[in-house]
C-alpha cells in the first residue's frame, strides 16, 4: 500500500501533439512547461468534469491500494492556447477546455493488454476485478481493456467511466449499496477466484480517512458545475459518503461478481 498522502502537481500545456481519437472524449497527447508528454483530458468534452472527478479517484484509490497508474496531474490550458490549430473540432475543444483540465503521464512505449496473449495471476485479476466493482468501472472490457504493459508491469488507465451514479445523485445511498451487475462484462472476471480474500485485504485498506482525503483532491470549481441546491463541499461529502458506504458493504458486488464469474467458468 501506497502510504502517502495523495497529492496533484499542476502544470501548464504548452504543445498539442496529436488527438487520440479511440474515444468519445477525444483526449490528446500534449507536451507541458516541465517538457514531459501526458495524455490530456478536457474538461470540455462529452462528460465534461464529471470524467474528470471519476478519473482522480479511480486512479487514486487505484494508487493507493498498489496498482500502477500513470501520475495524474492538473493541466492548465490558457485561453490563447490552440488559436492556430486547424481542426475546427479540436479547436471548439481546446476553447471550452480553458482552464483545469486533467492528464496522465504519457507512458511511451507501452502495449494494450490483450487477454488473448497475456495471462494475469488469479490474485491480480481478482484485486483489478474488486476494485472495478468498488467504483463501478464499466470499461474494462475485452473490447476495451484500459490495460498496459509497461517495462514488463501492468498498469491501470482511464477511470473517466467510472462512478456512474453522479450523472444522477438524487438516491446515492440506494446506489452505493447496488451490485454491479455489468462486471459480468469484465476482461479479467474468469481469472477472478480470490475475490474474498481480495474483499478483506483491500476493505482493510481503504479507511474513511484515505477516501476523505482522495475525494479532497477534486477542485472546488469541478464540483459547482450544474449545482442546484446543493453546495460543492456537500457534493464533495456526497462521494466520500458513496465510497464509504460501497467499501462497508462491498460484500453485495463481491456476491454479484462470484455469481457472474460462476456463468463463466
Amino acid at each position: 500500500m501506497n502510504n502517502s498522502h495523495p497529492q496533484l502537481r499542476t502544470v501548464n500545456v504548452t504543445r498539442y501533439v496529436t488527438p487520440l481519437r479511440e474515444g468519445g472524449s477525444m483526449p490528446a497527447i500534449a507536451e507541458a512547461d516541465d517538457e514531459f508528454l501526458y495524455v490530456l483530458k478536457f474538461r470540455g468534452a462529452g462528460q465534461g468534469v464529471k470524467a474528470l472527478i471519476a478519473e482522480i479517484i479511480g486512479g487514486e484509490l487505484a494508487r493507493a491500494l498498489g496498482f500502477k497508474v500513470p501520475e495524474i496531474v492538473f493541466a492548465n490550458l490558457d485561453k490563447a492556447f490552440g488559436r492556430t490549430e486547424p481542426d475546427e473540432e479540436i479547436q471548439d475543444l481546446l476553447k471550452a477546455s480553458v482552464g483545469l483540465n486533467l492528464a496522465l503521464h504519457y507512458l511511451s512505449g507501452s502495449i494494450t493488454f490483450d487477454p488473448t496473449v497475456a495471462v494475469i495471476d488469479s490474485k491480480l485479476a481478482s484485486q483489478i476485478v474488486w476494485l472495478d466493482c468498488l467504483l463501478t468501472n464499466m470499461d474494462r472490457t475485452a473490447r476495451n481493456t484500459n490495460m498496459l504493459f509497461w517495462h514488463k508491469e501492468l498498469w491501470l488507465i482511464d477511470h473517466g467511466a467510472a462512478l456512474y451514479f453522479h450523472h444522477s445523485m438524487e438516491n446515492w445511498e440506494e446506489q452505493a449499496k447496488k451490485p454491479f451487475i455489468l462486471i459480468k462484462d469484465h476482461v479479467l472476471l474468469p481469472q477472478a477466484s480470490e475475490l474474498d480474500e481480495v474483499d478483506e485485504a483491500f476493505k482493510a485498506m481503504l479507511s474513511d480517512e484515505l477516501i476523505e482525503e482522495i475525494v479532497s483532491l477534486i477542485p472546488v470549481d469541478w464540483l459547482s458545475q450544474d449545482l442546484e441546491e446543493e453546495s460543492a463541499e456537500d457534493r464533495r461529502k456526497v462521494y466520500a459518503a458513496f465510497l464509504k458506504s460501497r467499501v462497508a458493504n462491498s460484500q453485495i458486488f463481491v456476491k454479484e461478481a462470484k455469481h457472474a464469474r460462476s456463468g463463466l467458468i
